[in-house]
């Protein structure tokens, strides 16, 4: 694999951080509110629609949360995990050093807030391999749109054929393979599903980072 850049996806490339928010709103619901977690409710939250999920919880619980305090609770619940618990992929700080070693620029590109990733990334002793931080909401698009790679690409200063995006997801990897780059397709249980697919249409695919190092 030739590189001059690496662009790299967060939550479940570099960080195993993914059951946390799948499991943020139970969390809320059991921990922050002490209700016991209702299929609907749940999935009311969990697609976003704070407005219902605010509605439920009064017609359902008696309790009255309005959409910015949902927000905020899980704001705050997800702000603990990233400064105190988040863990690395196993065995990830072994390529990112080969990478910087070998001279290989890279970069982050995350849906994450900034706040939350230079609290994981700090956390999980990973922040210093890197460039910088590119949020989606800084770029101004979601991962359905290529801009946050292509931003990531010009502060690399490298061409797009010396670069490869390392991305979980695999919306995220349809749109980078879209846009002409190659794309290492990562592992991660939370999109088991998805894996056939993320195979088929990466460039490279990696089950863990220590077996994907000894192919290399």
């Amino acid at each position: 694999m030739r590189l001059q850049g690496a662009i790299f996806d967060m939550d479940g490339t570099l960080l195993d951080s993914m059951p946390a928010w799948y499991d943020l709103t139970t969390g809320i619901l059991r921990e922050e509110m002490g209700l016991p977690p209702d299929e609907e409710l749940e999935h009311t939250i969990q697609t976003g629609d704070l407005q219902r999920g605010s509605e439920l919880l009064l017609s359902r619980y008696g309790v009255s949360c309005t959409p910015a305090e949902m927000t905020a609770m899980g704001d705050a619940r997800m702000e603990r995990f990233y400064r105190e618990k988040v863990l690395p992929k196993p065995e990830v700080e072994k390529l990112l050093s080969i990478l910087k070693m070998e001279g290989v620029w890279m970069y982050v590109a995350t849906a994450t807030n900034r706040p939350l990733a230079e609290a994981g990334l700090r956390r999980a002793g990973l922040d210093r391999y890197f460039r910088g931080i590119l949020t989606c909401a800084e770029a101004g698009r979601g991962k359905e749109d290529p801009l946050i790679y292509e931003k990531c690409l010009t502060r690399l200063r490298c061409q797009k054929r010396d670069c490869v995006v390392f991305e979980d997801s695999l919306y995220a990897i349809r749109t980078a393979k879209a846009a002409g780059f190659r794309v290492a397709g990562v592992y991660d249980g939370c999109s088991e599903a998805d894996q056939p697919e993320i195979r088929a249409l990466a460039d490279y695919y990696i089950p863990t980072y220590g077996e994907w190092l000894e192919q290399l």
